[in-house]
């Protein structure tokens, strides 16, 4: 048998590590160990007055997507779906969520909304935002009087 130098310290932390493991790990998941519910990584950026905005869904089917735009308001809403092949006593450890989700996204009000586009593949959303053609900048030609 070897001997261990007692570290109270260590001890310590090693408690501390097992309560947050305790009350953060176990309050996350339900009685079935599916999280309650969860939000996509979202990447927004602007491209010549467009706005580019890319959720990661993977998982997720393209049945279950929905987005709708509302007094300039953009929402992206969905469910990715428990394996149900999979027993459950067939885990011996589960990190990937499960649930609905929502995100919302406040929206200038230069952006047409007539000619918004979403494309869904290989679990990315790209949702394309276009300006409105009047909201681009205009060059004005100055003329010798």
């Amino acid at each position: 048998m070897a001997l261990v130098r007692f570290d109270p310290f260590r001890q310590m932390q090693d408690t501390m590590n097992q309560l947050f493991d305790r009350r953060l790990g176990d309050a996350r998941w339900d009685d079935v160990n599916v999280l309650a519910s969860w939000a996509p990584a979202v990447d927004i950026r602007e491209e010549n007055g467009a706005i580019h905005l890319t959720a990661e869904l993977p998982g997720v089917e393209l049945k279950d997507i929905d987005i709708s735009v509302e007094n300039n308001v953009l929402t992206l809403r969905g469910e990715r779906r428990v394996e149900k092949d999979v027993k459950e006593d067939s885990y011996h450890w589960r990190e990937r969520s499960y649930g609905t989700f929502r995100r919302t996204f406040t929206l200038p009000t230069t952006l047409d909304r007539d000619k918004i586009k979403a494309t869904f593949k290989d679990g990315l959303l790209q949702v394309v935002l276009p300006p409105k053609p009047e909201s681009m900048p205009k060059q004005i030609a100055v003329s010798a009087a």
